[in-house]
């Protein structure tokens, strides 16, 4: 199994190397300081790849596709705005703790990840609404813009909020970018 870090942090990337090796101790792990060198190398060849949130919503058009090989790597920020099935891993916890979401990554059972993404999906409209609320519409706007109701603009946003966990907008905003509902460019 081979496994890319990309982080600019040399010290980060570093520890991060160390854990894995610790818990996945055949794993080949190679650092890249940026998007460019993982580039040159051979990218497609691994298995997971360890990225930090700015990285994955820079490179979106990269990531997005291999997405269940994507480990977002977080500083603290509450990880409720990634969705239940995405991997993160908070750098800013104890080191018994990433252990332990280094060993659900790597042993996870897909089909439990695939049935946890299946529960929160998104009707069309659902993602309509998602989208203008991530351009920063407000409700009545969207309500304009779709040609429905104000109740019904709320009642989406409701059903989005609760099969998402996500309930600030820029929490759904993220969500959009990483799921490729919204390019980075259009918010």
């Amino acid at each position: 199994m081979e496994i890319a870090i990309i982080e600019p942090n040399t010290t980060a990337a570093i520890g991060i190397r160390t854990l894995i090796e610790r818990v996945f101790p055949d794993a080949v792990v190679r650092c890249f300081s940026d998007f460019g060198s993982l580039v040159d190398d051979t990218p497609d060849m691994y298995s997971f790849y360890f990225i930090t949130s700015q990285f994955y919503v820079l490179y979106n058009k990269f990531f997005l596709p291999r997405k269940d090989r994507v480990v977002v790597l977080t500083n603290g920020q509450s990880s409720s705005v990634f969705p239940v099935y995405d991997r993160v891993l908070d750098v800013y916890s104890s080191e018994s703790k990433m252990e332990e979401t280094l060993r659900r990554i790597f042993y996870s059972n897909k089909s439990n990840i695939e049935s946890v993404a299946e529960l929160n999906d998104l009707s069309s409209r659902e993602i309509e609404v998602l989208v203008l609320v991530a351009k920063g519409l407000i409700n009545k706007e969207i309500a304009d813009k779709l040609n429905i109701s104000l109740t019904t603009v709320i009642s989406h946003r409701k059903n989005i909020t609760e099969k998402l966990g996500i309930k600030s907008v820029s929490g759904l905003t993220i969500y959009a970018v990483m799921n490729g509902y919204i390019s980075p460019d259009s918010i």
